[in-house]
C-alpha cells in the first residue's frame, strides 16, 4: 500500500510487518518523491523532486538529495551530504539528467556527488558496497562499480569510471576521462592525469606507478600462481619499453594463463588517455 507523510510525500510500505518511512518533522520532502519502507530522514534534511530512496537507506541530518536520483537499499548517507545536484559543467542547460546509487553504501560526511550530463550520456552512476569517507567529490558522468574505498578529500573529476575494488588513499585528485583499474591501490596525496592500470600501485605528483598492490591482492586472496602472472604482466607493460600496442601482442600470447590477462589486455585497449607511466 501506499501513504502519504504530513510533508505530502508518498511513502511505499510493500509489507504488514515492515515500517514506513521514519521522517524526522523539521526535514523537507517534496510530494513527488518515493521513500520506501524502513527509510529514515534526519532534521533539516532535504528532499527534492524526482528523488527515489530504497528500503533501510538512512539520511542523516541536513542532508541535501536533488532529483532526478534513484538510491538504492541500506544505505548510510551521513550529515551535510550533497547528494544528486547540478553537475559542474558550464555546458549543462537544465537537461534531465540523472544520478543513480545502488545499495550497501555508506557516504559520509560532506560528500558532494553530481549528477551526469547530456555530453556524458546523461548519468552519473555508483554501485554496491562503496564506501566514501568525508569531503569526496564524484563530478558528472562518473561511473563507480562496486566495493571501492575513496578516502577523506579525494575529487573524481567528469567522465571517469572506477573500476571494481580499487582504493585511494587521502587527497588523491584524478583527471578527467582517466579510467581507474580493478584492484588498483592510488596512494595518498597522488594527482593522476593519465589511467591506472588494474592491480597496480601509483603515488605522487605526478603519479608513477609503484609495483602490483600486493597487499591488496593478497587480502583479496588472489593466488600465488595468480600473484607470479600479474608479476610477468607489469614486466612486460613497465620494464620492456614496449608501446601499448606492442604490450597488447604480447600479452595476447599469455592469454588463457589467467583471467587477469585478458583484463589487462581490455583495460589497455580501453585507454583513452594514455597510462601511468
Amino acid at each position: 500500500m501506499e501513504t502519504t507523510n504530513k510533508t505530502g510525500s508518498n511513502v511505499i510500505v510493500t509489507e504488514k510487518n515492515q515500517q514506513p518511512a521514519k521522517i524526522d518533522p523539521r526535514a523537507i520532502i517534496d510530494p513527488s518523491a518515493k521513500l520506501a519502507d524502513n527509510t529514515i530522514v534526519g532534521p533539516y534534511s532535504i528532499i527534492g523532486a524526482d528523488v527515489e530512496i530504497g528500503e533501510g537507506t538512512e539520511i542523516g541530518a541536513h542532508v541535501t538529495i536533488k532529483g532526478p536520483t534513484k538510491i538504492g537499499k541500506h544505505n548510510k548517507i551521513l550529515q551535510f551530504a550533497s547528494i544528486g545536484e547540478d553537475p559542474q559543467d558550464l555546458k549543462y542547460q537544465g537537461e534531465s539528467v540523472r544520478l543513480e546509487i545502488g545499495d550497501h553504501n555508506t557516504i559520509r560526511e560532506f560528500c558532494t556527488i553530481n549528477r551526469g550530463t547530456k555530453g556524458g550520456g546523461g548519468i552519473t552512476k555508483i554501485g554496491n558496497n562503496n564506501f566514501l569517507m568525508s569531503y569526496v567529490h564524484i563530478a558528472h558522468d562518473c561511473i563507480l562499480k562496486n566495493h571501492i574505498i575513496i578516502a577523506t578529500h579525494v575529487s573524481l573529476a567528469g567522465h571517469i569510471t572506477v573500476d571494481d575494488y580499487a582504493i585511494f588513499g587521502g587527497f588523491v585528485g584524478v583527471h578527467q576521462y582517466c579510467y581507474i583499474g580493478a584492484h588498483s591501490f592510488s596512494a595518498a596525496g597522488s594527482l593522476i592525469p593519465k589511467d591506472v592500470l588494474p592491480f597496480t600501485k601509483v603515488s605522487g605528483y605526478y603519479a608513477k606507478p609503484f609495483g602490483l598492490n600486493n597487499v591488496g591482492l593478497r587480502r583479496r586472496n588472489f593466488s600465488e600462481d595468480t600473484m607470479a602472472v600479474l608479476k610477468q604482466i607489469y614486466k612486460i607493460i613497465y620494464r620492456k619499453n614496449l608501446t601499448v600496442e606492442e604490450t597488447i601482442v604480447e600479452l595476447s600470447e599469455m592469454d588463457g594463463e589467467a583471467d587477469e590477462v585478458g583484463i589487462m589486455i581490455e583495460a589497455l585497449k580501453r585507454s583513452q588517455r594514455g597510462i601511468v607511466r
